[in-house]
């Protein structure tokens, strides 16, 4: 059969070139019957492929049957397809596949193949599982298109109709992944990920020699995200919730806890007294944060070993560490949005309520989520 195929792909390119299907008759008789019939067809069984089948007053070029005289496939068959007549083509094709539920439709000039699942979600061009060109398409993949999905064999077995249904949901999820990606990006963007910021900073330090400060690194990325960031759904508000903060611009930058304000002079200073005192609180709350699986990707948030929270970063570790009384080094390179993360995670291993037993001002003019 592949050889067969081949031959007649190949003897189809030349007539193409030499302007043999002049009319949509010639397309079908000399392109799209030859190719059923290499793929298995019988095409001389006008009960198993029906020329002009007619259904509600229309007429479909071909419908491909299993069993005999039961439509599986319809084929449509147009000299020519430009935008124009490609959007009252598809539509009309759409409108014979669902009135006589038939699964897999085709439309084609001979050339180039549209094969398309109907019962599939959104517009015409959306339920479009595959354009085969072969005219551009290599052979081997024309072959292979071909047989995958209109070998009679495999149209009888159910094969065909089961791989266009897994290489539709293959195309919807691809074209989902690709909607989802600039939003992806501009969340991670406005939440400053601390693996976003991980990686910026490593690359940073390969080109140039010197890695920044998470502060900087902030100021870049909210740069990014004013001129980039996807704008939010139509009727949805963006999801603030992790960035949020509790505000209390009575008292200044500090922390509340059991009743009692401590003060601090930069969100740096709040990070340290809020793990000073919940390890005074708790002895034994420095060993189980630092067991925690979540930390950064190359990077310890808090450790015994100064040197393990950046490996083989000694001269940033010297910037950005700072050691609490309880002996045990905290990271400190860490943006606001940073800062606001690892106290939540604090107060996790603390099982101290955030923004309840534990309020924090971190300088931010932003409501608690």
């Amino acid at each position: 059969m592949a050889e067969k195929l081949k031959q007649a792909i190949l003897d189809i390119r030349r007539g193409f070139r030499n302007g043999d299907y002049g009319s949509e008759a010639a397309i079908s008789q000399g392109v799209v019957l030859r190719l059923l019939g290499d793929l298995g067809w019988p095409t001389y069984d006008t009960q198993t492929v029906i020329p002009e089948h007619n259904l509600a007053g229309t007429r479909v070029d071909y419908a491909l049957c299993h069993p005999p005289g039961k439509p599986i496939v319809f084929v449509e068959v147009k000299k020519s397809i430009d935008q124009g007549q490609r959007d009252k083509a598809e539509r009309q094709l759409f409108q014979y596949a669902f009135h006589a539920g038939v699964p897999f439709a085709v439309l084609t000039d001979g050339s180039e193949w549209n094969f398309f699942l109907p019962s599939g979600h959104g517009g015409y061009t959306e339920r479009r599982v595959y354009k085969l060109d072969m005219a551009e398409r290599d052979l081997s993949e024309c072959i292979f298109r071909l047989k995958r999905y209109l070998r009679y064999e495999a149209i009888r077995s159910g094969e065909s109709i089961q791989s266009i249904r897994q290489d539709y949901d293959d195309v919807a999820r691809k074209r989902e992944i690709q909607a989802t990606l600039p939003k992806a990006w501009a969340q991670l963007v406005e939440e400053k990920d601390e693996l976003l910021l991980d990686l910026i900073a490593e690359h940073v330090g390969k080109l140039c020699g010197y890695q920044p400060d998470a502060e900087t690194l902030a100021q870049f990325l909210n740069s990014t995200l004013k001129e980039r960031a996807a704008p939010p759904p139509k009727g949805r508000l963006p999801n603030k919730r992790r960035k949020s903060t509790v505000t209390l611009s009575a008292s200044g930058l500090g922390f509340e806890l059991d009743g009692k304000y401590h003060r601090a002079p930069t969100a740096k200073a709040v990070l340290i007294r809020v793990f000073e005192t919940l390890s005074e609180r708790d002895p034994t709350f420095a060993e189980r944060f630092a067991a925690l699986p979540k930390h950064g990707r190359k990077r310890r948030y808090l450790a015994q070993d100064r040197g393990a929270l950046a490996p083989g970063q000694p001269n940033q570790v010297a910037k950005w560490s700072h050691q609490l009384t309880t002996g045990w080094w905290l990271l400190t390179n860490l943006s606001r949005e940073g800062i606001d993360r690892l106290i939540r995670m604090a107060c996790g291993v603390a099982q101290v309520r955030y923004g309840s037993d534990l309020r924090v001002d971190l300088g931010q003019a932003r409501k608690q989520g």
